[in-house]
């Protein structure tokens, strides 16, 4: 069997404080987080038999994404509001540029707010400019 397709995923994690804006529940007030980010990458596997460099992955996530959300005040970093939804958002055009002339794409992000609550996107849900 040879596989048309492989997704490769990487982890990481960061912790960043925010607060909702224009919500009436008890998270418009200051509290943090300890995110965890899943990336993946869908391609075609090489010669070598990879679809992406892990190590790559992770030293462009860590400089375009974990680096300056790391730590942070989100709602001061930020011109939107901070929500789960909205920070995958950025997080996705952030990563997906490191991609271009690949034989690759950005499958998915996916922001764990929570152990049990996270945001998702993935490359069916993205319309270009």
């Amino acid at each position: 069997m040879k596989a048309r397709w492989v997704r490769i995923t990487k982890i990481f994690s960061f912790d960043s404080a925010h607060r909702l804006e224009d919500y009436g529940g008890k998270c418009r007030h200051l509290h943090g987080h300890t995110y965890k980010l899943e990336v993946t990458v869908k391609g075609a596997m090489g010669d070598n038999g990879m679809v992406f460099d892990f190590s790559v992955l992770k030293a462009a996530v860590e400089e375009k994404v974990v680096s300056k959300l790391d730590h942070q005040y989100l709602n001061e970093l930020f011109d939107f509001n901070p929500t789960c939804e909205n920070i995958v958002v950025w997080i996705y055009d952030q990563i997906s540029t490191v991609l271009i002339g690949y034989p690759c794409m950005l499958e998915r992000v996916k922001l764990w707010e929570t152990a049990t609550s996270f945001a998702e996107l993935t490359s069916d849900d993205v319309v270009e400019n």
